[in-house]
């Protein structure tokens, strides 16, 4: 709560404090000085703010940095992460009418269910400490407007809600409601059921290779989407609050999924100018809503980190602290089962489960609701986890695993035991073990050492990979979990670096039994970076910005070496253009844009000519390898005359890309570029709202380079359109020890209030790879302050 009286006259005891502390505050004019009371604090902190509206936290306790951070970002992005927090909690309908409560089901059924008490009992003090005082700053700033509403964000004047306070109980109750993987095992059950298995590597060929085979006792003919259940939901529906929905919004969680993943790598000492690591770090996000990462420093005696944090979880998840920098990309593991149940004949409440019948434990609830009575709701659970469809006339129901609710699957605490750690031997003694999620790390220190190692929970089953669904009935049981220390890792490796981009990095040697998943990605970014880095025997900063930047597509480079000899009239001058094209995505290029429309040309045709009609709304994508072998080498999935029908289907495509190039670009193929199609255009997510759109002015009017898989990952929209959908809006290059000269960016920028000069401040620097500074001493961000703040205790 705010303090008017020392608002307005300030308090000598906090200046003296922060003097004696080092603290050059008291030298300021008092009018660029703002003083707020803020309880849960042991001594005065003081949060300075630098030209890129990153906040940097001087602390007397490291609890008490996690307090500033708390606080900042919900200066910054209070709305964003109330939204999510609310979404979490299953309290939307209270905020927003009866629309939302199937939604506060669905996040309820996904709450932990085990000891909330014993869940924070196995947390260390020091860590959970810094987790309450986080959630405590989050809830002083929302004291703070709340005694001021002139301070709230826009999007609570204009919805007539509240922010909702927090809860250090709610980091370990809310878990993650996605849908995992489990889409693609009903995928490959649907197929395996009409006989055409084969054709799922059409859309995602197994990585590492593996025979699909339908698990014993599985009816695959008899699954079907609505095993999914409730996690089939979709979007929330403020589309009721609205006339129509925007089909120009940002990216769909589909389009995430599909292309979600990041770039990172280490660069020893010995292969550096400096003799210094490097270690770069892109992680790939959606892109056209809420920036996904908030840059903050947090320094107190013990601790001095900064970097990206995830808006809402306490501690830096990309960064750097005063002894080591730190990066990450997803790893795979397969984290999620679905498991097919079978009811009893008599009673519906009842499921088949080891050789015998179980009752489900069944919750009920009342789901409060805004000019409405409360929602009444029913949950139910098997020995699996959550139940997520119950069909009684049907005699089934299925059910998910999730690694997310096993004990100790919370991921809350994990970034703050990063923060705290001091080197790679204390990030194997405790940090690691509190990050259930598939994480590749990267670490580089100023000793000169470098590494990686997977973190991340593995499920054992007792039969099965977890590639289709399962028989409820036991004989698939989850049986425990292994953690990183069951998986790969690298410490100095011989070749001087280091690089993951969601490719597979299992060792050649890894155990079959042990694979964690099968859904690597395409490794076309890495097969780029590794190409790069190995012919550079001395990096250089300014080398890892370029190799973030680098628009070189491979899928395009095997695709020029495939073009036909010639073709007709359309296709002609398509093969003209491009066959002198030296493969790079860039903005302002010509042919890029003639082969992204004829890439989904292609893909569109191949589809149509290899997928049957009962299983097209099944194989709605096709692999860039699988289509890249079926232009070199056609098959008799192309018909009796193979090589025939591919070379008139690739004439077709050539000349209707040159068509629709044409059409969407003008006539003039000099003029055409690639950015005039591929826009970068972020709105707020619910400028579907006429008022917040108003309020809210989308950050747009420039395009970009790149695709899904070029290093600069910007994945496209679903066809129709080509809009960037996403990749990586956050990237830090880090010179380590020399710690002033890392770099960093953030689109769009460090707060979503479009009253702030950092609302769009990282938007054209992020389309033109001007990378920024990333203050860290505390001299250079002392001599570029713009504005401070004192938070001291009591009320």
């Amino acid at each position: 709560m705010l303090d008017r009286r020392s608002f307005l006259l300030g308090s000598a005891a906090t200046l003296a404090a922060l003097s004696a502390a080092g603290g050059a505050a008291a030298a300021l004019p008092p009018a660029r000085l703002r003083r707020v009371d803020a309880a849960a604090l042991s001594a005065p902190i003081e949060i300075v703010d630098d030209p890129y509206g990153v906040p940097h936290i001087r602390a007397g306790s490291i609890p008490d940095a996690f307090f500033g951070q708390g606080y900042v970002v919900a200066r910054d992005r209070l709305f964003q992460i109330d939204l999510s927090h609310r979404r979490e909690m299953g309290r939307l309908a209270e905020a927003f009418g009866p629309e939302f409560a199937p939604h506060d089901a669905v996040a309820r059924l996904f709450h932990y269910r085990g000891d909330l008490k014993a869940e924070l009992a196995a947390v260390p003090p020091n860590i959970l400490a810094c987790a309450r005082a986080y959630v405590a700053g989050i809830n002083a700033r929302i004291d703070e407007v709340m005694d001021d509403p002139a301070q709230l964000p826009l999007e609570y004047h204009i919805l007539g809600v509240s922010p909702l306070k927090w809860d250090v109980e709610d980091l370990v109750l809310a878990r993650n409601a996605s849908i995992g993987n489990m889409d693609d095992e009903v995928r490959r059950a649907r197929l395996a059921g009409m006989g055409l298995l084969e054709l799922d590597e059409v859309v995602a060929p197994l990585r590492p290779a593996w025979p699909l085979a339908v698990p014993d006792g599985l009816d695959a003919a008899a699954v079907t989407e609505t095993d999914l259940g409730v996690l089939r939901l979709g979007r929330l529906p403020f589309g009721a609050l609205v006339p129509k929905d925007d089909p120009d919004g940002p990216r769909t969680d589909a389009t995430e999924r599909a292309n979600a993943g990041s770039n990172a790598w280490t660069v020893g000492p010995r292969r550096t100018a400096t003799g210094r690591p490097i270690l770069a770090n892109d992680p790939h996000l959606g892109i056209g809503g809420f920036g996904p990462r908030h840059v903050a420093h947090l320094s107190a005696p013990g601790l001095d980190v900064i970097g990206g944090g995830a808006p809402g979880l306490p501690g830096i998840m990309q960064g750097h602290t005063d002894r080591f920098a730190f990066g990450r990309t997803n790893f795979h593991i397969d984290q999620e089962d679905l498991f097919i149940l079978e009811l009893h004949p008599e009673d519906p409440e009842r499921y088949r489960h080891d050789g015998g019948w179980k009752r489900f434990e069944r919750v009920e609830l009342s789901i409060p609701v805004k000019d409405a009575p409360p929602k009444a709701v029913t949950l139910r659970y098997a020995v699996q986890g959550p139940v997520v469809a119950h069909d009684p006339a049907k005699r089934r129901a299925s059910a998910v695993a999730t690694i997310e609710l096993q004990p100790g699957g919370s991921g809350a605490f994990a970034m703050i035991a990063i923060n705290l750690a001091r080197d790679w031997a204390s990030l194997h003694g405790a940090a690691f073990r509190f990050h259930p999620s598939p994480t590749n790390f990267h670490y580089a220190d100023v000793d000169g050492n470098h590494g990686w190692q997977v973190i991340g929970y593995v499920p054992v089953r007792r039969r099965g990979e977890g590639l289709m669904p399962v028989p409820g009935d036991g004989r698939y049981d989850w049986t425990g979990m292994r953690d990183f220390r069951a998986l790969p890792s690298e410490y100095n490796p011989a070749k001087g670096w280091f690089a993951s981009a969601n490719q597979n990095n299992l060792p050649p040697d890894w155990p079959r039994d042990r694979i964690p998943a099968f859904s690597f990605r395409d490794p076309y970014r890495y097969e780029r970076v590794a190409s790069v880095l190995a012919a550079q025997p001395k990096h250089r900063l300014a080398d890892s910005i370029a190799l973030q930047h680098d628009t070189f597509s491979e899928p395009a480079r095997q695709l020029i070496a495939l073009l036909p000899k010639g073709g007709s009239a359309g296709a002609e001058q398509a093969i003209a253009m491009l066959r002198g094209w030296d493969a790079r995505l860039d903005r302002d290029s010509g042919p890029a844009a003639l082969f992204e429309i004829l890439w989904r040309e292609l893909g569109t045709r191949m589809l149509a000519a290899i997928v049957p009609e009962r299983a097209k709304a099944l194989v709605t994508e096709i692999a860039p390898s699988v289509l890249l072998g079926l232009l070199e080498r056609p098959d008799a999935r192309l018909g009796a005359a193979p090589a025939k029908a591919r070379d008139a289907l690739f004439d077709a495509a050539l000349a209707a890309a040159w068509q629709s190039a044409s059409a969407q670009l003008g006539p003039d193929p000099a003029a055409w570029r690639w950015g005039a199609l591929h826009q970068v255009r972020i709105t707020h997510p619910l400028a579907r709202i006429p008022a917040i759109a108003a309020a809210f002015p989308p950050i747009e009017s420039e395009g970009s380079g790149g695709d899904s898989y070029t290093v600069m990952a910007r994945w496209l929209r679903d066809a129709p359109g080509w809009q960037v959908s996403g990749g990586a809006s956050y990237l830090q290059v880090i010179d380590v020890g020399a710690w002033d000269n890392s770099v960093m960016l953030n689109l769009p920028g460090q707060s979503n209030d479009p009253r702030s000069p950092h609302y769009s401040d990282f938007y054209r620097p992020w389309i033109r790879g001007e990378m920024q500074p990333m203050l860290f001493s505390r001299a250079a961000v002392d001599a570029h302050v713009t504005a401070r703040t004192v938070l001291r205790p009591g009320r």
